[in-house]
């Protein structure tokens, strides 16, 4: 079951309220995979949705208005690829901001779980 159906999930959640908690951080999942290694739009797509075992997809359209947005606010920067086969890739690449704006991310929601986890009486949620 995908993150982006309305559906119930196997176990009774409702997975798309996990896709709204998701598309909250599309530009932060992106700068993550930046952070490891230059990729072009296709493969950032597949390597969100190999991460996830293909629970969550984020549409092709959606992660291309990202890419647009990171690098009009200086996150990342694109160039062209210089395949000798196919057609040309355009490839994404982190800057300092970028890592920036990352480090900072991943600080929010680390204090926003934390938060919801008290609030929740949640103590651990992967064992039992």
């Amino acid at each position: 079951m995908k993150a982006t159906d309305a559906s119930t999930g196997p176990a009774g959640e409702n997975s798309a309220f996990a896709a709204d908690l998701l598309r909250g951080h599309t530009d932060t999942i992106v700068l993550g995979l930046l952070r490891r290694a230059d990729r072009y739009g296709f493969e950032i797509y597949k390597a969100i949705r190999d991460a996830t075992g293909g629970e969550h997809e984020i549409k092709e359209a959606t992660l291309y208005a990202t890419y647009r947005r990171l690098e009009k606010d200086g996150l990342v920067e694109s160039y062209w690829g210089d395949e000798t086969q196919g057609g040309r890739r355009k490839y994404y690449r982190i800057t300092d901001a970028g890592r920036a704006v990352f480090h900072g991310n991943v600080a929010a929601w680390v204090a926003t779980r934390r938060i919801i986890d008290s609030l929740l009486d949640v103590k651990d949620t992967t064992h039992g």
